[in-house]
């Protein structure tokens, strides 16, 4: 019965949050162009910012609970989930055309993303062991590290508005577009119906978040499954919902630009802003068995991103190529599942 109960926390935590980060969204949208901010900060902000804020609202829980192994667990599944399914899914959908910005900027800078942190988990290999308090800690990433990762989010944000602001009009970004496509669609709200949306919004994602991160340490428990593969499997697929909808709905509308972008926009997001803010609210030590295995994997992600797209033809991820990359994701979880049988 505690299972099913647990389940049922898990399944309604995912609902409400992404039910959650849509109408904070929408609200927040509102707000902004009432201000005359211009749709393509907004889209490069609130909207990557809403695809996102599941993760964020699960890592700011786990972290305020003491639970780092799901907080790490979390960002290192949201980003292999990524890749290895979501963009699997989206280019056996439709093949994903990169474009070249992408190819040399956004990509590069995920696989930097995954390498400062495979670095800052390693703290034996390079300072030695740390101790906290009383207790030895052998790899940690600390509260330094995590502000370390919030100055590389605040650096590529800077990049991201200066480089779309100084883009030819010839040379616009479908990405971009379709986001102001939506955003000129929806009829502006009223301001107290928008503040309420934030309000509305930022409630679910607590609740969605809290019961999500309870529903699993549960089942964690319960099947003798440790909270960093909870972490790694069930809230990373569940907080990576919003990406897997948008991406797989792009690619079948063919907007290669968005579904790829939104697979790479997240990776940077999640580690530069989500783990770094988790690890300034708490240090998050790296004491899972499976915690090197997991960022090479994240690693490993971004570099079969960047040798599809330059190995193929018109930089391009092709179907067969999706089904490789979901293949590799079934292969990993399995690995998984088998250091607790």
């Amino acid at each position: 019965m505690e299972i099913l109960i647990s389940v049922g926390l898990i399944a309604l935590g995912v609902v409400l949050t992404v039910i959650g980060s849509n109408i904070l969204v929408d609200g927040a949208s509102t707000i902004a162009k009432k201000f005359n901010i211009s749709d393509l900060i907004i889209g490069l902000t609130i909207v990557a910012f809403g695809t996102s804020s599941p993760e964020l609202a699960v890592n700011i829980m786990a972290s305020m609970s003491g639970k780092t192994d799901i907080a790490i667990g979390n960002i290192l599944g949201s980003n292999i989930f990524n890749v290895f399914i979501i963009l699997g899914i989206a280019a056996v959908i439709y093949p994903v055309r990169v474009q070249s910005a992408s190819v040399w900027i956004e990509i590069p800078m995920s696989l930097l993303a995954a390498l400062v942190v495979g670095v800052m988990a390693n703290d034996v290999f390079f300072d030695g062991s740390l101790i906290t308090g009383n207790t030895i800690v052998k790899n940690v990433i600390t509260r330094t590290d995590g502000m370390i990762l919030l100055g590389f989010f605040a650096v590529f944000m800077y990049y991201t508005v200066y480089a779309s602001r100084n883009t030819k009009e010839d040379l616009k970004d479908d990405l971009s577009r379709e986001m102001h496509e939506e955003l000129k669609e929806k009829p502006l709200m009223t301001t107290g119906r928008a503040t309420l949306f934030i309000i509305g919004g930022l409630v679910f994602l607590y609740f969605g978040s809290d019961w999500l991160v309870k529903g699993a340490i549960t089942i964690a428990k319960l099947g003798g499954l440790s909270d960093a593969i909870i972490g790694l499997t069930i809230i990373a697929a569940g907080t990576s919902v919003p990406e897997l909808a948008t991406s797989a709905a792009a690619a079948y509308k063919k907007n290669s630009d968005i579904a790829i972008g939104n697979v790479v926009g997240s990776n940077i997001f999640n580690v530069f802003f989500i783990l770094g803010l988790s690890a300034s609210i708490s240090p998050l030590p790296f004491s899972s068995p499976t915690a090197l295995i997991d960022i090479l994997m994240t690693i490993f992600s971004s570099v079969m991103m960047f040798t599809f797209v330059l190995a193929g033809r018109g930089r391009m991820i092709s179907r067969s190529e999706g089904v490789i990359l979901i293949t590799i994701y079934i292969g990993y979880v399995s690995y998984l599942i088998s250091t607790v049988a």
